[in-house]
Order: C-alpha cells, then sequence, then structure tokens
C-alpha cells in the first residue's frame, strides 16, 4: 500500500504545554477553553459550523511516543492492546476530542472541553451530531469498572517521548 500524507488544516491552541498534567478526554476538561486557528485556505469551509453545539476535532498527536501494540493505558497498569485503548502512542497518532464550540470569528473557532496540547495541528473538523455518533452502548471492555474515574485523571507523562 501507498504512503497516506495529510496536510494540517490550522493549529489548535489551549492552555495545556506539555502532555503531562493535560486531562485525557474532554469531559475531564470541563471549562477549559482554548482557539482552533484555521489555516486562510480552509477558512470557506467553516460556513454554517456555528449552527452546532459540539465539534469533532480530528488531530496529529505530535507529541506522542512511537507506536506501540501493547500499552499500559491510563486508568490501568496491565498491557494492553493499542487498539482497545485511548493511548496516544499509536500507529497513526491520531485524536479524536468532541468539544463545545463557542463561537466561530472569521479564521478563528473559540471551543471548551479541551484536552489537546497547544500547537497541535489539525486534520479535519465535522459536527457532532448525537443521532449519529452516539449509539447504546452495550459493553465497555476493560474500561467498564474504571469510568468513574476518567474524570479526574490526567496526563502522567508516560507516552511522552523522552
Amino acid at each position: 500500500m501507498t504512503q497516506i500524507c495529510y496536510q494540517p488544516i490550522g493549529i489548535i491552541h489551549s492552555p495545556h504545554r506539555e502532555s503531562k498534567g493535560t486531562p485525557i478526554q474532554p469531559r475531564g476538561a470541563a471549562g477549559i477553553t482554548g482557539t482552533v486557528e484555521i489555516f486562510r485556505p480552509y477558512v470557506e469551509g467553516l460556513q454554517d459550523l456555528e449552527g452546532f453545539s459540539h465539534i469533532i476535532l480530528l488531530y496529529h498527536l505530535h507529541l506522542s511516543q512511537p507506536a506501540k501494540l501493547k500499552v499500559k493505558p491510563f486508568l490501568d497498569q496491565k498491557l494492553r492492546g493499542v487498539f482497545a485503548t485511548r493511548a496516544p502512542a499509536r500507529p497513526n497518532p491520531i485524536g479524536l476530542s468532541i468539544v463545545k464550540l463557542l463561537s466561530v470569528e472569521d479564521h478563528l473557532l473559540h471551543i471548551q472541553e479541551v484536552d489537546i496540547i497547544d500547537g497541535t495541528p489539525l486534520l479535519d473538523i465535522k459536527p457532532y451530531l448525537p443521532d449519529f455518533d452516539s449509539p447504546v452502548v452495550e459493553k465497555q471492555g476493560w474500561l467498564e469498572k474504571k469510568r468513574s474515574q476518567l474524570f479526574n485523571v490526567r496526563d502522567d507523562g508516560r507516552f511522552t517521548p523522552d
């Protein structure tokens, strides 16, 4: 298969300057605000986005360690398959966050519930639609008994390159 290359469409700005201490999911980042700077060639694509309360940001995990197929995820000390985790040390380091869209101002998106490190390259934006994106969940694997801890956990640096 040929290599796939993406170009960032913008940069995410947040108060998080390093991975250590950053919330590990948007729901754990309640009240934390940031901005998304969209590069000029892509600004036209923001039309009608302000009609949505939440958006999905897809981004490049630029500070992640090299990929590992077994990781000790946040909330656990047992080695797990990377695809059964949200760990950033992935074969394709792509992050996904659902954030609250506060406003659209020219080429800037003002967002809330930011769990993303400042300077992260943005790959894509999609509107969050609960009718499409919120299926009824029947099981949650190894995280089933750890869900209540999620909102208080912060990055402890375990996936940051040395």
